[in-house]
């Protein structure tokens, strides 16, 4: 694939750190409402990159009412080929520890009041087994072995939760026996909905915290514990450098993209066999409605 363009999913700090404000900005109208921010198109070097604020700007859609559905519409729109996204998570794993970066691998999606397919008037089944492109999990963790001083995780499972509110000590016991390294918000069905698309996609968990399964270490000087105010404080220093750790991994990555051009990702044929149905019982208007994802399979 000689032309790809990289779409970022994130906060607001990954687009400035990548020159976002630079870029041109759009406001894109899907027919799914309207995405969480407007997408920014820029480039990075000789690639070009499109840049979307997942909670939009303020941070003010909480992880149920994040339209996902827009962002990675309008994403196909412009031509996105492959999307790093990025998210805070809880730690369940003692190994993983707070402003470290992770690779995953697999998920498990306990999401359940989104909105998870585009093709809501069609049987279209997509390949998921693989959750997170192989072809770009590899990209980025060749470029990590650039980056010194930061502790980089190859694979792991991220369990993704409804939200807002986090998990009870049960439930996060109950993931660590399910297998699960990581707790976050975020990821479903944007991955499940970028694979509709035909999109490659890669996740970069930035660690913020351990899940509750593990008590919150002391408050140093008076030997008290620490309070609820001096806990988010920390997790919040937690975030901005993992953030700052990931932005530096994503411009390494970006410097060489030469794996995705010639490596094709399992993701861009995702439909090839996923239509089920018989396409000229789908209606006319669905087919055109939906063009940017399925449209050449209509041809």
């Amino acid at each position: 694939m000689s032309n790809i363009k990289i779409g970022l999913i994130g906060g607001t700090g990954l687009g400035e750190a990548l020159g976002a404000e630079q870029g041109e900005s759009h406001n894109i109208d899907t027919p799914f409402g309207p995405t969480s921010s407007p997408i920014i198109t820029t480039t990075w070097g000789d690639v070009d990159v499109t840049i979307v604020q997942r909670h939009g700007p303020g941070h003010v859609h909480n992880p149920s009412a994040v339209p996902y559905r827009a962002n990675i519409f309008a994403l196909k729109s412009l031509g996105v080929t492959h999307i790093i996204a990025s998210g805070a998570t809880g730690s369940l794993r003692e190994m993983i520890k707070p402003k470290d970066l992770v690779v995953p691998e697999q998920v498990i999606d306990k999401t359940f009041k989104r909105a998870n397919t585009f093709y809501e008037c069609a049987a279209v089944h997509v390949e998921f087994a693989q959750p997170f492109c192989p072809v770009m999990r590899g990209w980025l963790l060749n470029a990590a072995k650039q980056l010194d001083g930061v502790d980089i995780h190859d694979g792991g499972t991220y369990v993704c939760m409804e939200g807002p509110t986090f998990s009870t000590k049960a439930e996060s016991n109950m993931h660590r026996q399910w297998g699960g390294d990581l707790i976050g918000m975020t990821c479903m069905p944007e991955a499940k909905l970028a694979r509709e698309a035909e999109i490659a996609y890669a996740l970069l968990a930035l660690p913020t915290d351990y899940d509750c399964w593990r008590a919150h270490a002391p408050g140093s000087g008076d030997g008290n514990a620490a309070s609820p105010e001096q806990l988010l404080q920390e997790i919040i220093g937690n975030l901005n450098q993992a953030t700052d750790n990931s932005v530096k991994l994503i411009k390494l990555a970006l410097e060489d993209v030469t794996t995705l051009r010639e490596t094709p990702s399992p993701a861009h044929d995702a439909l090839k066999l996923a239509i089920w149905s018989n396409k000229q019982q789908i209606g006319e208007d669905e087919v055109k409605r939906l063009a940017p994802l399925w449209g050449r399979y209509f041809e």
